[in-house]
């Protein structure tokens, strides 16, 4: 199945999530009025107040109770008793304010048993129904995900089966990867599934993007599971601890299911779901009455740029954009060369390949005003890691640990990293350890608040920095 087929609905995942959620809350606002109007009764404010207030109970207890996760590994049954328990637990707390705060009967009159019936019956039904969907969509060949396992223990073993019996999970089972490989019995898988190789062979196909998803089992741990986790962090990769019980105990981090297996992610992106929607809109919102604002000042410049020196007004450079993949950034030239091959020099201070004109853009960071139509194109964000030539990025990831991982989000114009200092040139590797060190703490604690924070620190102190010549 060809990549776009694969992935279609990996793509716009954040979109679905978003419509997950409005649709359960649409559902119970309009089985509430048209059972209210069944009923007769006036739709006044006292049953308005009472829908609203289930939208903002489920909801709350969705969210906090994390409904709203990944529907690859998770079995119908148990979602469906969690919508039972969360609807269940609403209702419960409208009849008690119905009762304390307006007064009514404590027991529910035929209208309110009507509407939770009704509610309960269609979020439930709806999910069925889209599980079937998805089911058999998947065992078609769409929306898959490309996975591996480490280790062939029993732990290994369980895990594959585990995939080979859940094909509505979209989980295309690669292979398992193994230093000491020992005996596996796949009998209950429908085709061979044998050992691709070793440790290294296993971060050599998730560089090469041959691996989504990669489950690292109980079976490796001390130093070598330190190791293979360092490794794996120069692919985009997702990665998986499936753990033992004492592990689940202790750890805190974010879950996924497995069909019933418990997995633990060490690398994964923070704005999954509808936060990645939230930090789209606030790039659409923001790079729109941006540009109109800077609308005259980007003519001007493009004029000056013409009229100063030959060559376009406009340089574009390949770069890593979200989970490696490159895309096109542009600025505005402010050299007279436009490098971007295999060998990019970075500009120091006195460079003679930097224009008068160019100087002064650099220092004052005009060059970087084009990268807003990169954002309003969706390649780029305002706020994230700065994106780095192909080059240099080839260079950095064999040197710096982590390096890749800032591609689990968008790239930015401005980031944490650059308000801090760590703006300009890298000539020592330190200073790239160090920007990569703050891109990370970034990613690490994102939140719209963040990024609002880091928007108005830029105009204070990110546009005028002694480091960029």
């Amino acid at each position: 199945m060809s990549a776009p087929f694969r992935g279609i609905l990996h793509a716009n995942h954040s979109l679905l999530s978003v419509a997950h959620r409005l649709l359960d809350l649409t559902v119970i606002v309009l089985c509430g009025y048209w059972v209210n109007r069944l009923e007769g009764k006036t739709m006044g404010a006292e049953p308005w107040l009472l829908i609203m207030l289930s939208v903002l109970v489920f909801h709350w207890l969705s969210e906090y109770h994390q409904l709203y996760g990944s529907w690859r590994g998770e079995r119908i049954l148990r979602e469906l008793g969690k919508v039972f328990n969360y609807w269940a637990l609403t209702f419960v707390i409208l009849l008690s304010v119905d009762y304390l705060l307006l007064h009514h009967a404590s027991l529910p009159d035929n209208c309110q048993m009507a509407w939770y019936s009704l509610v309960l019956g269609v979020l439930c039904g709806y999910r069925v129904l889209i599980r079937s969907v998805l089911q058999a969509l998947r065992q078609h060949g769409f929306n898959t995900r490309r996975v591996a396992i480490v280790g062939t223990g029993q732990c290994g073993e369980r895990l594959a089966m585990s995939i080979a019996g859940a094909p509505w999970m979209g989980l295309n089972l690669q292979g398992f990867y193994d230093e000491h490989p020992q005996p596996i019995d796949v009998s209950a898988i429908d085709r061979r599934v044998e050992v691709r190789g070793d440790l290294e062979q296993l971060v050599d196909d998730a560089r090469a993007g041959e691996i989504d998803k990669i489950y690292v089992t109980s079976s490796l741990a001390g130093e070598r599971l330190r190791e293979l986790v360092k490794s794996l962090s120069d692919t985009t990769a997702s990665v998986y601890l499936i753990p033992d019980m004492f592990m689940f105990e202790l750890l805190h981090a974010r879950s996924e299911s497995i069909n019933g297996l418990t997995s633990i992610s060490i690398f994964d992106s923070p704005m999954d779901g509808a936060w990645r929607v939230v930090k789209r809109v606030e790039d659409i919102v923001l790079s729109t009455v941006i540009l109109l604002m800077i609308a005259l000042p980007l003519m001007l410049i493009a004029i000056a740029i013409k009229c100063t020196s030959p060559g376009p007004v406009l340089f574009r450079q390949r770069r890593y954009g979200l989970d490696g993949r490159s895309i096109m950034v542009y600025k505005f030239r402010s050299m007279t060369v436009q490098e971007n091959g295999d060998i990019v020099r970075q500009a120091t201070r006195n460079d003679a390949r930097v224009t008068p004109l160019g100087a002064f853009m650099r220092r004052t960071s005009l060059d970087e005003l084009p990268q807003f139509f990169n954002v309003l194109r969706g390649d780029m964000s305002i706020v994230g890691p700065r994106p780095h030539a192909v080059a240099h990025n080839e260079q950095y990831r064999k040197q710096v640990s982590g390096y890749m991982l800032r591609h689990k989000v968008k790239p930015g114009i401005t980031g944490w990293a650059q308000i801090n200092g760590w703006r300009g040139e890298t000539d020592t590797l330190d200073k790239m350890q160090k920007r990569v060190e703050f891109d990370l703490e970034y990613i690490e604690h994102w939140s719209v608040w963040l990024d609002m924070k880091i928007i108005l620190l830029t105009l204070f102190k990110g546009f005028l920095n002694k480091n960029a010549f």
